[in-house]
C-alpha cells in the first residue's frame, strides 16, 4: 500500500481528504482514504482516473475553485 502519510505531507494542497500534488504530466488528485486517483493535464482535461463518475465531479469542482492557490 502507498504511504499516504508521505503523499499527504509532499502535497501543494488537501482539500476534504483530497491531495493534490504536481507530478510531470500536470496535477495528480488523490482520495486520502480510498486510494483512487485521477490526472489533470495542463488544459484542465483528464488524463486518467480510477474515480466513479460522482467522485470525479467532485474533484474538478475543487480543482478548478481552487487551481490558483496550486501555482508555484
Amino acid at each position: 500500500m502507498t504511504d499516504m502519510m508521505k503523499i499527504a505531507e509532499n502535497a501543494k494542497m488537501i482539500i476534504n481528504g483530497y491531495a493534490f500534488t504536481f507530478i510531470p504530466a500536470g496535477v495528480q488528485v488523490l482520495n486520502l482514504e480510498r486510494g483512487t486517483a485521477c490526472v489533470f493535464a495542463d488544459d484542465d482535461s483528464v488524463i486518467e482516473s480510477s474515480m466513479d463518475d460522482i467522485e470525479m465531479e467532485i474533484v474538478s469542482d475543487y480543482y478548478r475553485r481552487n487551481k490558483a492557490f496550486l501555482e508555484d
